[in-house]
């Protein structure tokens, strides 16, 4: 079973490393953005129900303790503010599953030597999900996910993906996969 878990992590961070250094290397956007997906709307259920399962995790090391681990460095981007350090939890990546309460990945901003959790990611394999799920793309609490068609720029199979910033605003949105006003600067 460590097996599995390890090349599940493994096979996360391979993942979000080529999409975030295609993103990083061309500077566009890491996902097109469509209109639903940008909205400057908040629906306050799914951001309160975020921040009430996350809770616990402004303290980073309880995300260790919870089987989350640091994917790489801070990322940002020349024009896009920055997405923060990944903290990724590999046995839920590739499980198929979307669960509030268990997002795959916590994402915190470095400040004066610390980390502070500013928001998570919803990461599934689209072809694991349209299968359990009647070909119907996944949705949290009314908040459509983005799908990311294969071929791709990173070279990976299908998969959709939510950021939700419930710890820190974003002014362009709160499901708007960079945001402006997070930074790289405390690291």
């Amino acid at each position: 079973m460590r097996r599995i878990t390890n090349l599940t992590y493994t096979w996360a961070i391979n993942i979000l490393n080529l999409a975030l250094l295609a993103s990083v290397a061309t500077g566009a956007p890491l996902f097109a953005q469509d209109a639903a997906h940008a909205s400057h709307a908040t629906p306050a259920k799914l951001v309160r129900d975020v921040r009430d399962a996350t809770r616990q995790f402004i303290d980073v090391n309880n995300a260790g303790s919870a089987g989350y681990g640091p994917a790489f460095g801070c990322v940002s981007g020349p024009d896009h503010g920055a997405m923060g350090i990944h903290y990724v939890n590999g046995g839920l990546v590739g499980d198929g599953q979307i669960d509030v309460a268990h997002p795959e990945a916590l994402i915190y901003e470095p400040v004066e030597n610390r980390r502070r959790l500013v928001g998570v990611e919803y990461i599934v394999d689209a072809a694991t999900w349209l299968r359990n799920n009647n070909n119907a793309p996944p949705v949290l609490d009314g908040q459509d996910f983005q799908f990311v068609a294969a071929p791709n720029r990173f070279n990976l199979p299908d998969f959709f993906e939510l950021h939700v910033w419930a710890w820190r605003d974003n002014p362009q949105g709160a499901f708007v996969d960079w945001n402006n006003a997070v930074t790289c600067e405390g690291q």
